[in-house]
């Protein structure tokens, strides 16, 4: 891994300020498009989580667990400004981080600042009520923080998802611990400082750098952390509920995803093939609701197929940092690899690969984390590719004849998260989107995500929904007061 001098040194924040951790050990962060580092970050342990921990259970009770629900709403506002103001450098910050193309970033940091603005409007609007439970009295709920929330985020979206749960967590009252993938951290970090700048109470946000089977751990099991919310692969998600069950913490997560895209005969398939490419390929893949498994009527399978080859052959795949790039690394040469082999296994299980799939060997793209998106036809809903989640720019294209068979393919896999469905039959997307066991579905579009919208997944992709006032309930208690008139 190619070192350069004077890289910038990055601290946990803790209390408001900076802290290098407690052993003083750090970690680099790469740069995936070149494979150099770009920053040495302190490695957070069980230690600073405990630090974090108290300093948030101390702004709980303190400055910001005091603040009326207005004062909590202007805050708020203020980042979202604060992050708007600052748009170009976190873009900037994201694009070198991850490796996304720097439209896809400045995108992504217009959602976060979206995001705070959303929550701060919801802050007077999420109340409780009266209940008719008798006529010797008044029965009324009242909504009340959690307390202590620790939130997980990943590294395909930091900046976006960590806005996502931290927005409505704080809205509700709550204080924040948040962990950012180890890929990832330089986003969170700067959030933070952006969240103090606009008047957010020392200790309301904390963050912790580091690995996540030491941090992720330690936060899960902590006794002061009422909340927990992770957003990842699900055997981590699954080992989070574990470790949280001992005290009985409030658990969401969101998890892994292998969604259909559904194409009936009728769609209309330029529109269809356009938007699909961008709902596989984006952000090289890593997408948990990337539609990885596309499901073609047989009438117009091979036409489908043709079309979307050509349209993945005109695809920019380059520097992130120029503004013609559609398509940046992978996360790096890991999970670069990763896909690689699930390529290879493609093949070998019978599928034929239309293009892509190679990693460039020379040249520019040789010195990142790169691969070309891939298209696997021919592919049977048993195979491996076709079943779990790759992580990466690979589309399966299976084929079927009727309705029915579509919606049994559609949902014979262990995940439901997001999916699409294309066709110009009202009936049949009716019928069509109740059968399909997801958490969201689009109808003739890739997109399926907004702000306003609860998001979440059936089955292993996830428990509780995200975005939306749905997100409130899940950084809030809700407690049931009897007032007797009898005294």
């Amino acid at each position: 891994m190619p070192i350069t001098a004077a890289l910038p040194q990055e601290n946990l924040w803790i209390e408001g300020r900076r802290s290098p951790s407690a052993s003083g050990k750090t970690f680099f962060v790469v740069n995936p498009a070149d494979g150099k580092a770009i920053a040495q970050v302190a490695e957070g342990a069980a230690q600073d989580v405990e630090a974090a921990v108290q300093a948030a259970a101390r702004a709980a009770q303190g400055p910001w667990g005091s603040m009326n629900p207005r004062q909590r709403a202007r805050v708020l506002f203020e980042i979202a400004r604060c992050v708007r103001e600052a748009r170009e450098e976190l873009a900037l910050l994201e694009t070198r981080n991850t490796g996304k193309p720097l439209a896809d970033s400045r995108d992504e940091a217009d959602v976060a600042a979206n995001c705070f603005e959303y929550y701060a409007g919801a802050v007077s609007k999420f109340f409780g009520e009266t209940i008719p439970a008798g006529s010797n009295g008044l029965d009324v709920t009242l909504r009340e923080p959690v307390g202590v929330c620790a939130l997980i985020v990943p590294w395909n979206f930091p900046m976006m998802i960590a806005a996502w749960k931290l927005a409505p967590a704080l809205a509700c009252g709550n204080t924040v611990v948040l962990k950012p993938a180890s890929y990832t951290p330089l986003s969170a970090l700067k959030l933070a400082e952006i969240c103090a700048q606009a008047g957010l109470p020392e200790g309301a946000l904390n963050v912790i750098t580091g690995p996540g089977a030491v941090v992720g751990e330690a936060l899960s099991s902590h006794p002061l952390v009422r909340k927990i919310s992770f957003t990842g692969e699900t055997k981590t998600g699954a080992r989070i509920s574990k470790l949280a069950a001992d005290t009985i913490k409030r658990v969401s997560l969101e998890l892994g995803g292998k969604s259909p895209n559904i194409v009936f005969d009728d769609a209309n398939l330029d529109l269809c093939v356009e938007k699909s490419v961008f709902s596989v390929f984006s952000n090289a893949g890593q997408d948990c609701c990337a539609r990885s498994r596309a499901i073609v009527q047989d009438k117009i399978y091979d036409r489908f197929v043709e079309a979307f080859v050509a349209r993945t052959r005109k695809l920019v795949i380059g520097d992130p940092m120029d503004p013609k790039t559609q398509i940046g690394p992978m996360i790096s040469a890991k999970q670069r690899d990763h896909v690689a082999g699930y390529v290879e296994l493609g093949r070998e299980e019978g599928a034929d690969l239309a293009v892509g799939g190679d990693v460039p060997r020379s040249g520019a793209l040789a010195k990142g984390s790169f691969i070309m998106p891939a298209v696997l036809t021919q592919c049977r809903s048993s195979m491996r590719v076709v079943q779990e989640e790759i992580f990466g720019p690979v589309l399966c294209v299976l084929r079927f004849k009727t309705e029915d068979e579509a919606i049994a393919l559609a949902n014979d896999t262990p995940y439901g998260l997001s999916g699409s469905l294309w066709t110009r039959d009202l009936g049949r997307a009716l019928r069509v989107s109740r059968a399909v066991q997801t958490g969201v579905l689009s109808v003739n579009t890739s997109t399926s995500v907004y702000l306003e919208a609860p998001f979440g997944g059936y089955k292993t992709s996830g428990v509780g929904r995200e975005l939306g006032m749905k997100a409130m309930e899940l950084y809030s208690e809700i407690k049931n007061v009897f007032f007797s008139q009898e005294c």
